[in-house]
C-alpha cells in the first residue's frame, strides 16, 4: 500500500471514530470512557495518516505523544495538538481498569472541536499531496515537505 492509500485509508478510519464520538454528545447514555475511547482512537488514526503523508514509518502504538514527537522530527508545529495527549488513557487504560467517575468528565464537544480541526488539517495535506503527485511528471512518490 502506498503512503498515499495509507494516509486515506487512516483518515477515514479516523472518521468513522469522530462521526462515532459526535453521536456520544449524551454522558447519560455514553459513558465518558467509551466516549475517550473514540476520541484517542481518531487522534491515533489522524496522527498516523499524517506520518504517512510524511513519508515516515510508525510503530504499532496508540500513544499519541508518541505520534507527536515523530511528526514533530520534521519540524512540523504540533504545538496546537499537544491537548490531545489528554485522551492517551482512554487507548487502554480506561477501557481495563476502573474509570474514576469522580474524574473531570471528558469535554466531549471540546474533543470534537480538536478532533475537527486536525482532520481538517489532515484532509488539505492529503489533497495537496495528491494533486502534487498527479502533476508530478515522473509518477515517482517523494517525501512530503508541509508548511
Amino acid at each position: 500500500m502506498s503512503d498515499l492509500d495509507k494516509a486515506r485509508t487512516l483518515l477515514e478510519a479516523a472518521e468513522r471514530d469522530l462521526r462515532a464520538l459526535r453521536g456520544m454528545s449524551d454522558p447519560t447514555v455514553f459513558a465518558d470512557e467509551i466516549a475517550g475511547f473514540h476520541a484517542q482512537q481518531a487522534a491515533e488514526k489522524l496522527l498516523k495518516s499524517w506520518l504517512a503523508l510524511l513519508g515516515e514509518s510508525f510503530p504499532f502504538t496508540h500513544d499519541i505523544d508518541y505520534l507527536l514527537r515523530l511528526v514533530e522530527k520534521h519540524e512540523l508545529g504540533v504545538e496546537r495538538f499537544e491537548e490531545l495527549i489528554e485522551y492517551n488513557p482512554y487507548a487502554v487504560q480506561f477501557r481495563y481498569e476502573s474509570y474514576d467517575s469522580d474524574a473531570e468528565p471528558i469535554d466531549r464537544e471540546e474533543a470534537v472541536r480538536r478532533l475537527e480541526t486536525l482532520r481538517q488539517q489532515v484532509w488539505q495535506w492529503l489533497a495537496a499531496e495528491e494533486m502534487s503527485r498527479k502533476t508530478n511528471d515522473d509518477g515517482q512518490d517523494r517525501d512530503p515537505e508541509f508548511d
